[in-house]
């Protein structure tokens, strides 16, 4: 098939569950992976796949951007420290944990082997997380707190797995090493994502047509990234910056056309989200996943319950401070733990040299169905349940992100 064809298809199968989930009460982002799902069973001569360059160069920089430019300074001053806390030391307690328990539970994985699915599944997936989250009517500051968390530990989970990667093939890296290259790679990404926000933005304040400004955003989006990987920083983290460099200043008025730039960046959204999610769905072979099927079920119960422990330790710590939540907060923050198209890339990409590759991707695969369909699909239950907040009535609305 030919890719302008496969790129029809991809936008017909969106549109047919765009316009399926006004009747379904099934969120959009399921509805997506299970559409996918329907797809990869039809006989097709051949089939888009999600690979690393349609991830990390198409999809990732345009969802981060678009995300970071809605957080408000004000809502993430309110949650800062829980953010850094779950993003940064959360995420080496995560991978710590996940390693030893999931070689002493499945015996087919080697330590460097689960420490490769711990690394590959240990941050949560921005696009997931955030497509989802969005999808009910929750509080601003809980919001800014699983979407804040979420941007800032994929940077930290890709780093953190190519850091696994290099020493298990061989690479000597002590743990002053590593963490001195992840301050390095972190830093380098915020700064050039915030060096190249800032030089658009003094752009943008010289230019009042709303073409050249949509088209400078872009630049800020796309280009922080590329910039960034380029001289080996984190592309993620320097997209993120620039989301919230630009967001910041447009909320003080910069650029002038607002209106056209979230039409613009909300549909960017919608159509990246869309093809990410189905690629999702198309590349899980379910057939091939049963054979692992008891693996799978404690891959999930174990990448879940540490995340909830993860978090609700952090809670705990922070109950003493200004940036206290509820534990019911607690609760759906542990819940939104959503893995997605990120892990799957990781995985798909664990060198040969791993004895147990093969296991590494079914795992990881199956994680990720499990957490986008029952977690998805629960999420608004759990807000109603808890009365945190309630869902959004018209599930057509959740086609695109609010501006």
């Amino acid at each position: 098939m030919e890719p302008a064809l496969q790129f029809v298809l991809l936008f017909s199968a969106a549109t047919a569950v765009a316009i399926a989930t006004r009747w379904l009460r099934v969120p959009y982002t399921v509805a997506l992976v299970l559409g996918g799902l329907a797809l990869g069973a039809l006989p097709l001569a051949s089939r888009p796949h999600l690979t690393r360059d349609l991830l990390f160069a198409v999809a990732l920089p345009g969802l981060l951007f678009e995300a970071a430019v809605h957080l408000r300074e004000d809502d993430l001053a309110g949650s800062t420290l829980g953010i850094a806390a779950l993003a940064v030391p959360g995420i080496v307690v995560i991978l710590a944990a996940t390693a030893p328990l999931m070689h002493a539970l499945v015996p087919r994985l080697a330590l460097i082997d689960a420490l490769a699915f711990a690394a590959a599944t240990v941050a949560t997936d921005p696009i997931a997380v955030v497509a989802t989250f969005r999808e009910v009517n929750a509080p601003r500051r809980l919001a800014a707190l699983v979407e804040g968390e979420s941007l800032f530990n994929d940077g930290t989970g890709v780093v953190v797995f190519n850091l696994v990667v290099a020493a298990a093939a061989g690479a000597a890296l002590s743990l002053g090493s590593a963490a001195l290259q992840f301050v390095l790679v972190s830093a380098g990404g915020a700064l050039v994502g915030g060096v190249l926000a800032l030089v658009i933005v003094a752009v943008l304040r010289k230019a009042f047509d709303p073409m050249i400004e949509v088209t400078l955003t872009v630049i800020a989006a796309y280009g922080s990234f590329a910039l960034a990987e380029r001289v080996h920083a984190s592309g993620v983290i320097a997209a993120v910056v620039a989301g919230l460099v630009c967001g910041r200043a447009g909320r003080r008025g910069v650029p002038a056309s607002l209106d056209v730039l979230h039409t613009f960046w909300e549909y960017v959204a919608f159509a990246l989200n869309s093809i990410v999610f189905l690629l999702i769905g198309l590349e899980v072979k379910p057939l091939a996943l049963l054979r692992d099927w008891a693996a799978i079920l404690l891959a999930y119960a174990v990448v879940t319950g540490v995340r909830f422990a993860v978090v609700f330790g952090t809670a705990a710590l922070l109950r003493r401070t200004r940036e206290r939540q509820p534990w019911r907060w607690t609760v759906v923050a542990s819940w939104s733990g959503l893995r997605g198209a990120l892990a799957m890339v990781l995985a798909l990409s664990v060198p040969e040299s791993f004895r147990a590759r093969n296991l590494i991707i079914h795992l990881t695969f199956g994680v990720v169905l499990l957490s986008i369909v029952v977690q998805g699909l629960t999420m608004g239950k759990l807000l109603r349940w808890l009365r945190v907040a309630e869902p959004v009535s018209d599930p057509a609305k959740t086609a695109a992100p609010p501006a």
